[in-house]
């Protein structure tokens, strides 16, 4: 019988670290939205008298609004983006589309600057009459990650095995029915992982929020929060409670789906 693994103290203190550079910034943030402002100035680490006026500002401030903006963007643009790249990805996988190179050059229009996008983007929205919505800003999310996404589930369709796929089609299902029947359903722990990934990268999104969206009732949380910041006094315990407000559903989503999230991109959907 093979003995027990040593403990490993370089190993056990290398993750307490990492614990503490992702927590400490965090507790922080919580300990300034119940300070006052002269706590704050002081470098108060823990406040003597809690200010809850702090997060009643934050919950009757626009933020909350715009965490729904962001949640309904962020989840129907990465929708959206599987819909689009699970066919993309199984043809580059399985038929090869556009040879070697469409694979590794697919990903290059997703590693350039953001910014110069915006003008055809804004033009684009501008004559669809889709400025200022989010159904607009949902579009655009959609189709910024597709390449990324497309890259992702590349791997993973790859790891099904090509006679799952041929048995099928033996049994009559045509490319559509393969994909929906038998693919999709094998990719199902990958498509939750990519689909969280996309939607927490629209979830924090900035730039193009900024530029697509004018109005406060349409405006994710990135963009209210960076209002906050620019205004000329500034409130650092109204913004720590709203930016709690902001994180704390993308914070309950992932540990949620933490296992689905582990299992796709770890081991795919092939056990």
């Amino acid at each position: 019988m093979a003995e027990p693994p040593k403990r490993s103290w370089l190993a056990e203190g290398w993750v307490l670290l990492n614990i503490a550079v992702v927590l400490v910034p965090l507790l922080y943030l919580v300990s300034i939205s119940f300070m006052k402002q002269a706590q704050i100035s002081a470098g108060i680490l823990v406040p003597t008298e809690p200010a809850w006026g702090n997060w009643a500002k934050a919950w009757n401030s626009p933020v909350p609004q715009g965490v729904v903006n962001s949640l309904l963007a962020a989840t129907s643009g990465a929708v959206l983006t599987l819909v689009f790249a699970l066919p993309g990805a199984w043809a580059i996988a399985r038929f090869r589309t556009g040879g070697r190179a469409l694979n590794g050059l697919i990903l290059s229009p997703w590693l350039l600057p953001p910014v110069v996008a915006i003008i055809p983007l804004l033009t684009l929205l501008r004559m669809l009459g889709l400025t200022n919505t989010l159904v607009g800003l949902t579009i655009v999310y959609a189709l910024v990650n597709i390449p990324v996404a497309i890259w992702l589930l590349d791997g993973f369709i790859r790891r099904i095995p090509v006679d799952i796929e041929e048995a099928g089609r033996l049994d009559g299902a045509g490319d559509f029915q393969l994909l929906v029947r038998v693919v999709a359903p094998m990719l199902a722990p990958a498509l939750i992982a990519v689909g969280v990934i996309v939607a927490i990268l629209n979830y924090n999104e900035f730039l193009f929020a900024t530029f697509l969206t004018q109005s406060v009732d349409v405006q994710t949380v990135p963009v209210l929060l960076a209002g906050m910041l620019s205004e000329r006094i500034q409130d650092f315990g109204r913004i720590a409670a709203s930016s709690l407000v902001a994180v704390f559903p993308v914070f309950t989503i992932a540990v949620l789906l933490q296992r689905y999230l582990v299992d796709g991109l770890t081991t795919g959907a092939v056990k």
